[in-house]
């Protein structure tokens, strides 16, 4: 079982490493990280280089596909090469994934068209915009796509996805294993729930 995350350069560390730490577990699977161009790949944090050996061209297939987020997806949601590269991928996989902003990828790449989709809450202008209809949800799945709401989100996309790809008891033992049991000092994880001034604050975090 292929799992491929591509990377680019300010990538949002968590979306991809998150994911990462829970499907490797899953039996049979082999996680690998693709970019642009082999080489050092920096996070959007800027202290998280991290070297790729494959460029994201040499994949022709793999069985999981998942976008990352961050400020570059941006950039990649803008690359022509890159989204065909990822329209010729999805069409063999069998789920294609994002986590917070790496949903406008899957949108800027025409796979969202029309469809309830989720993204970081700061991005929802720029979904709808590629012609997604956003849903304040963590997780959306339409049969094998699936998306997933910001950076944390990812986690749980990525125990909903093990479960697919395996089964439940073995996505829960995945669960226990990382010892994935939130319990957040504030309830402040959504702009539902938080107030005016803490998302005023948010904002300056972009």
């Amino acid at each position: 079982m292929d799992i491929v995350i591509p990377l680019f350069d300010r990538f949002e560390p968590l979306d991809a490493i998150g994911p990462y730490e829970i499907l490797a577990h899953v039996p049979g699977a082999t996680v690998r990280f693709v970019a642009p161009e082999p080489g050092l790949v920096q996070d959007v944090l800027g202290a998280l280089p991290v070297h790729v050996p494959t460029r994201y061209s040499e994949v022709e297939r793999c069985d999981v596909l998942l976008i990352p987020g961050g400020a570059g997806s941006r950039t990649v949601a803008s690359d022509p090469d890159f989204l065909d590269w990822v329209r010729r991928v999805h069409a063999g996989t069998r789920f294609t994934t994002s986590v917070c902003t790496g949903a406008l990828v899957l949108a800027a790449a025409g796979m969202l068209n029309g469809l309830t989709a989720t993204t970081h809450w700061g991005a929802v202008g720029e979904l709808e915009s590629y012609g997604a209809v956003y849903v304040p949800e963590r997780i959306v799945r339409h049969d094998r796509i699936i998306t997933s709401a910001g950076v944390s989100s990812g986690i749980d996309m990525a125990i909903r996805l093990a479960a697919l790809l395996s089964d439940r008891t073995t996505a829960q033992a995945i669960q226990l294993y990382t010892e994935y049991d939130p319990q957040p000092p504030f309830d402040t994880g959504s702009v539902a729930k938080a107030p005016a001034e803490v998302l005023e604050r948010a904002r300056t975090l972009a």
